[in-house]
């Protein structure tokens, strides 16, 4: 014996738009994923002959060529600017960025590094030694060399130049020369007329002074091996070392 059942009409399945809505976010979600990991994680271009630009910041410039035409791109050469910190020729700025979608042959400008930037040699002329001294190590230059000379213009202990001079361009860190005044120059130079040649040699040395060139002349107003002569003259004012040339006399045979 059979037994027939019987169904009721089957109704028609409603959402309501609570659930439309958490498909849609699901959906976008999905989506977004897979667009994030297209685009950025693997960096594929959407449009063929499109290459992503490559990152070559740090790089020389012959690595940042190298690299950016392996992606079929092209370089331009944006010249050196002095930087800080980066070493001379090494890429610090590319134009497009990094990871940019560029069409195959885009040209990328370079920008490379001149090293650190020049300092200029501080003016520390008329200032105490010490203090032109400090001035040059606080413009980040080194003093490798202090030079003291005679000089009338400046008082003694005050800075005249600098070797090089001021406003040469030097890389930080490079030695220069302050040239330093003794003062005027305060030896008078003795009167050697008369002397023999040892006696005047043995007087200039004494007097912190040195014997330069001996010429010999013949002569019949002075006895022979004496001083005729001299080179600057008697009573002029001269500086330590100072080198006085003389002129002996010989026989008029």
């Amino acid at each position: 014996m059979r037994v027939r059942r019987h169904f009721g009409p089957i109704q028609e399945l409603k959402f309501d738009a609570r659930l439309w809505r958490w498909v849609g976010i699901g959906a976008g979600m999905v989506l977004a994923g897979y667009l994030t990991a297209y685009l950025i994680l693997f960096r594929v271009p959407i449009l063929p002959g499109h290459h992503a630009v490559p990152r070559v910041l740090g790089l020389t410039v012959a690595e940042a060529q190298a690299e950016i035409q392996k992606a079929k791109l092209q370089v331009t050469d944006g010249g050196a600017e002095p930087h800080p910190t980066a070493p001379a020729g090494v890429v610090v700025w590319q134009d497009p960025p990094p990871d940019v979608v560029a069409p195959e042959g885009t040209k990328i400008v370079l920008v490379s590094s001149a090293g650190p930037p020049k300092i200029p040699v501080p003016d520390v002329s008329n200032l105490d030694a010490g203090l032109a001294q400090s001035l040059v190590g606080a413009a980040g230059l080194v003093v490798t060399q202090v030079e003291s000379v005679q000089a009338a213009a400046a008082a003694p202990g005050l800075a005249m130049m600098t070797r090089p001079p001021a406003g040469t361009a030097l890389a930080p860190g490079a030695g220069l020369t302050i040239v330093v005044s003794r003062g005027a120059p305060t030896i008078p130079i003795p009167d050697l007329l008369g002397m023999a040649s040892a006696d005047a040699r043995t007087r200039l040395e004494t007097e912190g002074l040195q014997l330069g060139t001996v010429t010999r002349r013949r002569t019949s107003d002075a006895s022979p091996g004496t001083v005729v002569a001299q080179s600057p003259a008697a009573g002029t004012l001269a500086a330590p070392g100072t080198v006085i040339d003389i002129v002996v006399a010989r026989s008029p045979q």
